[in-house]
């Protein structure tokens, strides 16, 4: 899928400038989730907040990101590339001939990403933008939210060059921020660091109420991680898998800070407090909210590009109805699929609302 920045063919060397501009195209989506992982984890539990459970949470997303995000997709999908790119109408277009009945899971693998380029702009802005309620909790969020995305939508049609060129550089801010926070949380309780142990991960799911079903939480801290294949024609292989350590790291560095900060601060979470937020000291926290309203806007630009290219290339394929397409600027492969454009814009809105 294309995203913004330096053409393609000026990143897919290993270089510094590289894994950079690499961390604002690729890893957006994955890299907002601690906004909202955690919080969901533990509004979900209705066993009460305690040291095995919060050591298991973490454990369980310390392992999905290892099993589902380093050995799935950096270790094993991006080694099936097709002449260089990546994605999953590549990999179709790779099998096709052999096996013709491989595009049902063509057609669902575009689907998710298209239902991914919805809830990733509702749920990481408003998520993002909910940090101001610890100034005013009567500041409307999602109105807020509301304004932010029909921004984002409506500057589609012109193009967004003027903003991808800084994509990288705030990502890298981003990353190191929350890695960060999250480490000066883990000296103050350094026993949360038991939850690199897989045996608190079994001993969630094995023994709490309902602890299948905190997967579903749990599971949110990949979201994005697709975009490591569909992004490898444009970043390349080397620059995807090196960066990932730092990112890798940082966030892990982040959720074990906001259990550490949940198990001292449990009579804050039953007030429903994010604990993200809650991981920034109080002169910092406007310029983290800023900085995570950021993120959550180049997570949603990264899922809105990205849904142009999976249509594009679904009307290529007959998987789709032709629609114009139209290339509102002169970076190789931006597009803009006005159609699409306010058909994501408008389900963005109903899932904010609800």
């Amino acid at each position: 899928m294309h995203k913004h920045g330096k053409e393609s063919v000026h990143i897919s060397r290993l270089t510094l400038d590289g894994l950079i501009i690499t961390m604002g195209i690729v890893y957006g989506d994955i890299g907002t989730s601690p906004l909202y992982v955690m919080k969901a984890i533990v509004s979900a539990n209705l066993a009460g907040i305690d040291l095995n459970f919060i050591l298991g949470a973490i454990s369980c997303i310390i392992w999905t990101l290892t099993f589902q995000t380093t050995f799935k997709y950096v270790i094993l999908t991006l080694r099936a590339d097709n002449n260089g790119e990546g994605g999953i109408f590549s990999l179709y277009a790779l099998i096709r001939r052999r096996k013709k009945w491989v595009f049902i899971f063509a057609i669902i693998g575009g689907a998710t990403l298209l239902a991914d380029g919805i809830i990733t702009p509702s749920i990481t802005v408003v998520s993002a933008v909910e940090g101001l309620q610890l100034y005013n909790p009567a500041i409307p969020v999602v109105i807020i939210a509301l304004a932010i995305i029909t921004a984002l939508f409506l500057v589609q049609q012109f193009g967004t060059k003027f903003l991808g060129n800084s994509f990288g550089p705030i990502m890298f801010i981003w990353f190191s921020m929350i890695g960060i926070l999250g480490l000066v949380q883990i000296t103050h309780f350094p026993v949360i660091l038991k939850a690199f142990n897989p045996w608190y991960a079994y001993n969630l799911l094995a023994h709490y109420p309902m602890g299948f079903l905190l997967l579903g939480a749990v599971f949110l801290c990949t979201t994005g991680a697709e975009a490591l294949y569909s992004d490898l024609g444009h970043c390349g292989l080397k620059n995807i898998r090196i960066s990932w350590i730092y990112v890798k790291i940082t966030l892990i560095l982040c959720y074990l800070g906001q259990g550490a900060w949940v198990l001292t601060n449990p009579t804050a979470i039953i007030a429903g407090i994010n604990p993200f937020y809650s991981l920034m000291p109080q002169w910092f926290l406007m310029f983290g909210i800023v900085m995570a309203t950021f993120a959550a806007v180049i997570a949603s630009q990264a899922l809105i590009s990205g849904s142009y290219t999976i249509i594009s290339e679904g009307i290529l394929l007959n998987f789709w109805p032709k629609l114009n397409v139209k290339h509102p600027t002169s970076i190789k492969g931006q597009m803009y699929v006005p159609t699409i454009n306010w058909l994501l814009w408008f389900f963005c809105c109903i899932c904010n609302l609800i």
